[in-house]
């Protein structure tokens, strides 16, 4: 567990209010040690990766855009950035929580001439947890534009309903049982604030897990890869979504309303 980022306070209160109202705030500068480290390890896994590796291209579409993730327990650099960066705090700070657990790590990677988008979605409805206290990073590894980067619509975390998940390479449903959740708005219509954040390496986006975002593709000459990691704050509890969630953390062994298991999903900061 880690202790000494426990002391520094890493967020404004402008930037905690901001992030219960809007679902997502821009956090400036804090990770630039880490970006050396977490594409170390983003190589790792390009070079190998897991069971969950995911190639999101498919049909007419350009480019490559792959996925993976639940790395971080064979990948020292994304076990070293859970346990050792303030990022962990730092959803403690945004979150008002008590302690705060992982989740899982992520990786994403468009390569240039990209024409697959990243859809709309909520995260929340595809994981094995429903909460409010939840925080989920997205850290670029290399230089993004506008017209690459992650889109987010500020609010949405306040929805009455979940959204439908679906699978991103077909758009088919993820679950057979689905009618408790409801459709996605065209977030394109001008109804929706939508913030395309301004990141330079070392800065993330930090967003609830309820908060809808989405990507173009990478029509850049340059790649785009991104780090993510989910952390879980105190109100967070496991949820039988009647099907394989994704990650599946097959075997888990809990009840809809149980706390998440410490031995596979371990504290890591707390006050």
């Amino acid at each position: 567990m880690t202790t000494p980022v426990a002391l520094q306070q890493w967020l404004t209160q402008e930037q905690k209010i901001a992030y219960e109202r809007d679902g997502a705030i821009v956090i400036k500068g804090v990770f630039k040690e880490w970006i050396e480290i977490l594409r170390a390890g983003f190589d790792k896994v390009l070079n190998d990766p897991s069971e969950h590796g995911r190639e999101n291209v498919t049909g007419t579409d350009k480019g490559r855009f792959f996925e993976d993730y639940c790395n971080w327990q064979r990948i020292p650099e994304f076990k070293q950035w859970i346990e050792q960066s303030p990022g962990a705090a730092i959803v403690g700070e945004a979150t008002g929580s008590k302690q705060v657990q992982t989740f899982h790590d992520h990786i994403l990677v468009k390569e240039p001439g990209t024409s697959k988008p990243t859809p709309w979605h909520q995260d929340l409805p595809y994981y094995c947890v429903e909460g409010e206290q939840t925080g989920s990073y997205w850290i670029p590894l290399d230089p993004i534009t506008p017209e690459n980067a992650l889109q987010v619509v500020l609010g949405s975390h306040r929805w009455p309903k979940l959204v439908r998940p679906s699978k991103w390479s077909t758009n088919a449903s993820w679950y057979e049982e689905d009618s408790h959740f409801m459709d996605m708005p065209d977030i394109d219509s001008g109804d929706f604030e939508i913030m395309i954040p301004e990141l330079e390496l070392g800065d993330a986006l930090l967003f609830n897990f309820k908060t809808v975002h989405g990507a173009p593709g990478n029509q850049t000459m340059n790649r785009r890869r991104a780090f993510s990691t989910r952390f879980m704050g105190d109100d967070v509890r496991y949820v039988d979504r009647g099907g394989a969630t994704s990650p599946p953390f097959d075997g888990i062994n809990l009840k809809t309303g149980d706390k998440m298991r410490e031995d596979w999903f371990p504290v890591v900061w707390q006050r």
